[in-house]
């Protein structure tokens, strides 16, 4: 069936069995416009919790989705040009990289964010991986907790390696990047220098040649974004010079105009 099915058919497929999928929303009025009826599926998608979900529906829900990512443009590692030491600067969507790891700004639970539609960087690479990546995190977590207490959560810096399912990069590297509650001290930096000394670490030791950062800390974590851009730069540079022929590529994804001027003033 799924062979013979359009990508609206899908879309419509896919809607009807993530409101089934939920006790609160399985009435939910449907919109007509295609619009509306992604907003709710990516909106089931957010707030669903890490549970089995029927392996029919798994299948479509991958190919609606690699589809979604081949019509927004899959961004290979040559179409990227190199400005210095392996280093690059690259503005736009991090779930249309196809690269061995990109990397995602989580928090201290892990499982992505399930604020339906929020713009974060969590939200969007869990909503185009797919259910699966929350399942997996969950996974992992739970792993942690029987070894560390039910209490755990993921630590500052320390980071996890998943699947990337749907998306067109290999892996995802999840790491919690420092909040800065009042004003900046020389432990938040460390901190922040660590996410990235340790996210090249786990690609090194995983056999990860490419890796896209993104701003990490920045926006609802309240990192100074210039300071956040200067501390990456100086510590990803310092890393490849102690780590020959490790990494290929180190991919700088910036979103905002603001990020970018600052990376290329460093790299």
């Amino acid at each position: 069936m799924n062979e013979k099915m359009t990508q609206d058919q899908r879309l419509d497929y896919l809607v009807e069995e993530f409101k089934a999928d939920s006790d609160e929303y399985k009435d939910l009025q449907t919109p007509n416009d295609k619009n509306g009826k992604r907003r709710i599926l990516r909106s089931l998608m957010n707030i669903r919790m890490p549970r089995k979900m029927d392996g029919s529906v798994l299948r479509i829900q991958d190919d609606y989705l690699k589809e979604r990512i081949r019509e927004n443009g899959i961004v290979e590692l040559s179409d990227i040009p190199v400005i210095r030491d392996g280093l690059s600067i690259w503005q736009g969507d991090i779930t249309r990289l196809a690269v061995d790891a990109v990397v995602n700004a989580a928090n201290s639970q892990m499982l992505g964010c399930f604020v339906p539609m929020h713009t974060c960087i969590d939200n969007r690479i869990h909503t185009f991986a797919g259910v699966q990546l929350r399942a997996e995190c969950n996974r992992q977590m739970n792993l942690l907790r029987q070894r560390y207490g039910k209490d755990y959560e993921q630590p500052t810096s320390v980071p996890i390696l998943t699947d990337a399912y749907n998306l067109p990069a290999k892996k995802v590297v999840h790491i919690v990047g420092p909040i800065v509650q009042y004003k900046l001290t020389p432990v938040l930096e460390k901190d922040l220098a660590d996410c990235y000394r340790n996210t090249l670490d786990m690609c090194r030791d995983n056999g990860l040649k490419s890796v896209a950062f993104c701003c990490i800390s920045t926006g609802v974590f309240h990192f100074p974004n210039k300071r956040a851009a200067e501390i990456a730069v100086d510590t990803v540079t310092d890393w490849i010079k102690n780590n020959p022929r490790c990494m290929e590529r180190v991919i700088f994804n910036v979103f905002k105009d603001e990020d970018k001027r600052y990376y290329e003033e460093l790299v």
